[in-house]
């Protein structure tokens, strides 16, 4: 069995293949996609901590709150199922925030999220960004470990645009 068919079927992932999955990551198109945005991040967020009203407020409305601002929202495929998310959210002077990052939990683990994180890198440096930032939380140690791996350093909040999540007590930043 594929990991296509695992996936389709509701099956358990990891047994399908041991090899990482056949992803696909590519930018936001649409309802579908606006859909899958939200119960991604409602999953994870719902899971750890409760829905704040920004995420609210996003969540609801990707295309206005992300989109039309100049920010980019990157989707994550397994064949026509959607996995994963993350936005960049521009705040001017080549500040991104990298935020709304999610991975299913059944892909947790097989280097989706590294692999998402990465392509969210490249392409903000593709859009001139001079920096990202991301608020996250101690609760999500493996979300923080994967930011430190791939370059991303600790900072004080102060040195950072406002954090509206009550969650976020982890704050980093990379240079790019």
């Amino acid at each position: 069995m594929s990991i296509e068919q695992a996936a389709a079927e509701g099956n358990d992932i990891e047994e399908a293949v041991a090899a990482p999955p056949q992803i696909t990551i590519r930018s936001f198109r649409g309802r579908e996609d606006a859909d899958a945005f939200r119960r991604l991040n409602e999953e994870w967020i719902t899971a750890y901590f409760v829905l704040e009203d920004k995420d609210r407020e996003v969540l609801g409305q990707p295309e206005e709150k992300i989109l039309h601002t100049g920010g980019e929202i990157f989707m994550v495929h397994l064949g026509e199922r959607a996995v994963g998310c993350v936005a960049l959210i521009p705040m001017g002077d080549g500040v991104y925030e990298l935020s709304k990052m999610a991975v299913s939990p059944e892909l947790r683990g097989l280097g989706v999220g590294r692999r998402l994180l990465e392509y969210a890198v490249t392409e903000a440096r593709k859009k001139g960004a001079r920096s990202l930032f991301l608020g996250s939380s101690t609760k999500l140690k493996n979300a923080v470990h994967l930011y430190e791996s791939v370059g991303f350093s600790h900072v004080p909040p102060d040195r950072l645009p406002a954090m509206e999540y009550a969650r976020a007590d982890v704050f980093m930043k990379m240079m790019l």
